[in-house]
């Protein structure tokens, strides 16, 4: 589905390059069968604003929007399993996965990683396209209605992602659920995060009678640094070069 690999574009760290391209794309989502006239709608609506922004500005509110706070993330497992030893099972087979259709993925970036994930199944035929964003879909429609509630134009790809994929949530449980959330990319929320995950360690050195302490801080749990997008190559093709 190569209206796939078009999302995963316009999900990814906004460059001068998605600007510079954005005409291509937009041809592309008007030409696409798999979506619907609101559908299209939908898209172009974000790319233009893509198109038209600043692009520091339009970086610095991707930042605020994704690397702000965890619960729009766009680390799939991070909705999923958190911190638990259970996500790292969970990126060695989604990675197996990946490896097994014949790709490598040639950038430094977690196996969940929402525009990754799309941009792999962009090359699966449509049906099993279908199914891996199904497999996700509680998570699309959750981020996407968070999205939606902090009035960003990026929703949108989510409810696209939802509607090409034919998944079905109850669109009025989510609006509630989110409804009653704290956010947690608030400058109080972000504090409350540092101050939990501080943690103090006290010396077991007999010798030292002062019992003191000292601190760590706690290591990111979000890449410091813009997110590229994504490349893969073809394993078996590569090799024979």
């Amino acid at each position: 589905m190569k209206i796939l690999k078009v999302l995963s574009l316009m999900m990814s760290y906004p460059t001068a390059e998605l600007q510079t391209y954005n005409s291509e794309l937009e041809e592309i989502i008007n030409s696409s069968q798999d979506l619907s006239p609101s559908d299209r709608i939908k898209l172009l609506t974000l790319l233009h604003a893509i198109r038209d922004q600043d692009l520091m500005d339009l970086q610095e509110d991707y930042d605020s929007l994704f690397e702000r706070g965890r619960s729009t993330s766009m680390l799939l497992f991070e909705h999923v399993h958190g911190e638990s030893r259970d996500r790292g099972q969970a990126m060695v087979d989604l990675m197996a996965l990946y490896e097994n259709a014949g790709y490598e993925v040639t950038v430094r970036e977690l196996p969940d990683h929402l525009p990754l994930y799309l941009e792999f199944f962009s090359t699966r035929p449509a049906e099993e396209a279908k199914e891996g964003i199904q497999d996700i879909e509680h998570i699309v429609g959750i981020l996407g209605e968070r999205l939606k509630q902090r009035e960003s134009h990026y929703h949108h790809c989510f409810d696209v992602l939802l509607s090409v994929s034919g998944a079905s949530l109850d669109a009025q449980q989510l609006e509630e659920q989110v409804s009653k959330e704290e956010r947690d990319d608030t400058l109080e929320a972000m504090d409350k995060v540092w101050e939990d995950e501080m943690v103090t360690f006290t010396t077991t050195d007999p010798s030292s009678s002062s019992g003191c302490a000292t601190t760590n801080a706690p290591q990111m749990t979000k890449p410091a640094v813009p997110v590229s997008p994504v490349h893969w190559v073809d394993a078996a093709s590569s090799a024979s070069k």
